[in-house]
């Protein structure tokens, strides 16, 4: 059962490592292009893993892999309808969290960055 946080308690009140799982579960899932595509496609609606492989241009054995990460992560579920499965978004909450997310523009400063850095 997850409780809402009280939003005017301190962070160290408010934030339990449940939480921060959470988080760092999300964090990884976007790290992966594919995965981050994913992502954003099944806020719109469900898929079907053939149908959003050949949307994302990927072969079935890299959207299975995918999904399969992103299962384990908490993220997305398995529904079966007779012969065929769909994927969608395990919490509803994940949806506006990630149109949220889109909004975001982060800037990085180019100069921060060399090659051997990861970030960019």
């Amino acid at each position: 059962m997850v409780t809402t946080a009280n939003p005017t308690a301190p962070l160290n009140e408010s934030v339990t490592l449940t939480h921060t799982a959470a988080l760092a579960r999300l964090g990884y899932a976007l790290s992966d292009d594919t995965r981050t595509r994913i992502l954003l496609m099944l806020r719109e609606a469900p898929g079907s893993p053939s149908d959003m492989a050949d949307a994302l241009g990927v072969s079935r054995q890299v959207m299975s892999n995918q999904l399969a990460c992103l299962r384990g992560c908490g993220l997305v579920e398995a529904v079966r309808e007779g012969r065929r499965t769909w994927y969608r978004l395990a919490d509803p909450h994940l949806a506006p969290a990630l149109t949220e997310l889109v909004k975001l523009v982060v800037v990085v400063d180019p100069g921060c960055c060399d090659e051997s850095c990861g970030c960019a």
